[in-house]
Order: C-alpha cells, then structure tokens, then sequence
C-alpha cells in the first residue's frame, strides 16, 4: 500500500513539473502576415474605336457659291493597341501611364454647291482620306468594392493625341475634277472618361473590360492641290474639329508584388 501510494505521488508531481513544458511545445503563435496592397503593374489592352467629329472647316467653303451637304461625314471604326505602366497605391486609387496607337480609320463625306446664278448647275465634291492617332496619357481610376472577384471602376486621363489625316481626296465626278492633300499631323490636347469591370484572373493577373470617352482634339489636311492649275488657289487645307470617340476595349492587368 504504501509503495503503490508513493509511485502515484511521484508521478503526480511528474505530470505537474512536465505537463506546462509539454503544453508550451505544442503551441506555436501563428504569425499574421498583413496583406500587401500596392504595387507596380503593367498593362495592355485592345480595343475598337467608334469616331465622331463636329464638321469640317476650311476658306475654300466660304466662295460665293450655294453650299451645302448631302453626307456631313463619318469615320469608320478602327483597331486600337495600347500599353503602359502603373501603381496601384491602395485598395481603391490606382494610377498608369499610357501609350495607344489607334489605326487609321476611313473618312467619307459629300458636299455641293452651286454657283451664284439659279440656272449655274449643281456640282459635288467627293471626300475621302484616313485618321490615325498616337496617344499619350496620365490616368487615375477609383477601384470600388469587389464582388466575388469583379471590381468596377471609374477613372479620367488627360494627355495629347499626335493627329494624322493621310491620304485626303476630294473627287468632283460631274466635271471630272480632282484634289489632294498631303498627309499632315499635328499635336492636341486630349483627355477621357473611363469606366470598366476587373476580373481577378490569378492573384496576379486582372482581366479588365472598360470603355473610354475620350477627345482627340482637332486634325487637318495638308494644303489641297487641284490638278487642273486653272482651279488650284492657295489655302491652308481643311480642318476636322473636335474628334472624339467611343472606345470599347478588353485589355490585362499584370502585378508585380
């Protein structure tokens, strides 16, 4: 009795003395690592522009003549390829810079106009030739609440767009004439409105559908040459005025972190 009484006291004071140091070795603090927010990205994107203008503009439109339009003109719709770096400062406010070359989009239009007599004929002139832009832009974007794994946002930019008329025509097909420009770029101002949808791809890599109102500014032809000399004056070309767009593109969003 009394040898069973002092092995179970001497293990008691065993499990006392071994118990807390057997405790400490199975916990282990877990070590909370904050999640890191921010950081650079690179980007790209590919789009489809759809193009307005408020009218042409030019001297040679203001010869005593009866003037007018049957078709005030339009552009076609072009590629656009863009790219360009950015920084992610939070969860909400990010920031890039961008480079975008839009492709060159077909202009069409067709005027007449009439000498000062009634009984003068009505003649047209028939008006065709290429847009192209390189634009480049500062962009900021507000990223609001994510929903599982979409982000919408909303952003502006403002830049400057290097404008490109190429190729410019102008056909008078009921008296045989015919005038051209020489290609002519020159540099504008530009800003946009942004709006999209990010899709959370991979931890790193975010799929983003956006649209961008974005304004061009102005562009124009070189001086328009007759090829007839008897028709051909001096002038400073015609002027397209306020070019603007509705882009719609689909483009990636790559973290560095």
């Amino acid at each position: 009795m009394y040898r069973f009484a002092r092995k179970t006291l001497f293990a008691a004071l065993v499990a006392g003395v071994a118990g807390p140091a057997f405790a400490a070795d199975l916990y282990e603090p877990i070590e909370v690592v904050p999640e890191v927010v921010g950081g650079w990205y690179i980007r790209g994107h590919i789009g489809m522009s759809n193009q307005f203008f408020d009218g042409l503009e030019s001297e040679m439109f203001d010869e005593p003549f009866a003037f007018g339009w049957y078709d005030e003109g339009g552009f076609s719709s072009a590629p656009i390829f863009g790219g360009g770096v950015g920084y992610q400062f939070n969860d909400n406010l990010r920031g890039d810079i961008t480079v975008e070359w839009r492709g060159k989009s077909d202009f069409y239009a067709l005027d007449w106009l009439q000498a000062v007599s009634p009984a003068s004929p009505v003649r047209t002139n028939e008006y065709t030739g290429k847009k192209s832009e390189l634009v480049f832009m500062a962009n900021g974007y507000y990223d609001f609440a994510s929903f599982s794994g979409i982000t919408p946002y909303v952003g502006a930019g403002i830049g400057a767009s290097y404008n490109t008329i190429s190729h410019f025509r102008d056909v008078n097909e009921l008296n045989g004439g015919l005038a051209y420009a020489d290609d002519e770029s020159e540099w504008n101002l530009a800003w946009a409105l942004h709006a999209g949808l990010g899709f959370q791809a991979t931890e790193r890599m975010t799929i983003d559908f956006g649209y961008s109102f974005i304004s061009l500014g102005d562009a124009k032809t070189g001086r328009l040459t007759n090829v007839d000399p008897n028709f051909d004056t001096d002038n400073d070309g015609i002027k397209f005025n306020d070019i603007y767009s509705h882009d719609f593109k689909l483009g990636v969003r790559y973290s560095l972190n």
